[in-house]
């Protein structure tokens, strides 16, 4: 069931974030109220110690960090997955396609510091917690992709 759960969780994922060939859909430009956002990643900065405390517990699957990646001017948040946590800061391998900055690829170990996370999440029965980065982004979605992002998160 676990390994079932990872799957759906990475296919998931890869559905929304996938590149498929041309800009990756996690380059949302326009559409969301940017202080919605700012709030979202305020949100998630200011509960990331309790989230380390359930990364360390394990009581959950699928943990990742969002974090913000600078190139030439240029910002894009990119998800580490298979996160560890120690000394203050996360370490993990880059989880989607770049598709502005040019100094990370899919798959890269990348070390971001607490403090400068975006977002984090992780699932527990069958429920994404954290990943408040998403909100904002609900309202640039049709309808039915919308709901069924709502319906996996534990806090919609």
């Amino acid at each position: 069931m676990k390994n079932m759960l990872a799957f759906l969780f990475a296919a998931s994922l890869a559905l929304v974030f996938c590149s498929c060939g041309r800009e990756p859909d996690t380059l949302v430009k326009d559409g969301y109220d940017e202080k919605e956002m700012d709030a979202a990643i305020a949100r998630a900065r200011n509960e990331v110690d309790a989230f380390i405390v359930i990364l360390k517990k394990g009581d959950g699957v699928n943990f990742a960090v969002k974090v913000p990646i600078n190139d030439k001017g240029q910002v894009e948040h990119f998800w580490l997955s298979d996160i560890a946590y120690s000394d203050g800061a996360f370490k993990g391998k880059i989880g989607n396609e770049p598709g502005m900055v040019t100094n990370v690829k899919f798959g890269q170990e990348w070390t971001v510091k607490k403090q400068d996370v975006s977002d984090w999440m992780y699932m527990k029965n069958n429920k994404i917690y954290g990943n408040y980065t998403l909100r904002p982004l609900l309202k640039t979605m049709k309808k039915e992709e919308a709901d069924k992002w709502r319906a996996m998160l534990a806090n919609p």
